[in-house]
């Protein structure tokens, strides 16, 4: 396979980013799609919901990824929010599945690690890097259409993609590792 198309999700009831890269066996990347799924908060959940979906698998049909990749739902003080985002997890996973896609969740910290080298960066530095990583004359905006971005990097290059095992790491891959490494102590 001479790379790994990637669909990033970074979920969310309102704004649901949507991202898809493709990563070469030598950890490389490239833009493909990146965008925000929309819903209205004054609708009915259903129909959020629905919104969510249909823009999603749009984004299936057209880019035809290989994988998933989630942001993995945590808590929250915000009980609203946590379940808002929860739901336009599960819906993304479901179409993922219909699909026959694999599918991965990634936590915040674990995301930010990968592409930033430090897991409790905030959303202009993942920004930065995400654009610097793709090449990008501009930071990719929203943060949520950054933070799918940022998804479909670090599950390609947390093992989505097997590469050489003396391709070169970028700074921010061998600060992963290490902090990966560590954890297993």
């Amino acid at each position: 396979m001479p790379s790994l198309r990637v669909l990033g999700v970074d979920p969310g009831l309102t704004r649901c980013g949507v991202g898809v890269v493709d990563v070469a066996r030598d950890r490389s990347a490239t833009l493909v799609h990146v965008g925000v799924v929309r819903s209205d908060p004054g609708t009915p959940i259903e129909k959020r919901l629905a919104a969510i979906a249909a823009g999603i698998r749009a984004v299936i049909e057209e880019h035809r990824p290989d994988v998933v990749a989630v942001e993995r739902v945590f808590a929250q003080q915000n009980r609203s929010t946590v379940m808002g985002t929860a739901q336009a997890s599960g819906i993304a996973l479901l179409l993922a599945g219909e699909r026959g896609l694999p599918a991965a969740t990634h936590t915040p910290t674990e995301v930010k690690a990968a592409i930033t080298g430090y897991g409790a960066a905030d959303k202009r530095q993942v920004q930065t890097m995400v654009a610097r990583i793709l090449r990008l004359d501009a930071l990719p905006q929203p943060a949520d259409a950054a933070d799918a971005l940022a998804l479909a990097l670090c599950h390609a290059w947390r093992g989505g993609l097997a590469a050489p095992s003396d391709a070169p790491l970028t700074p921010a891959q061998r600060a992963w590792a290490e902090a990966e490494r560590l954890t297993r102590r």
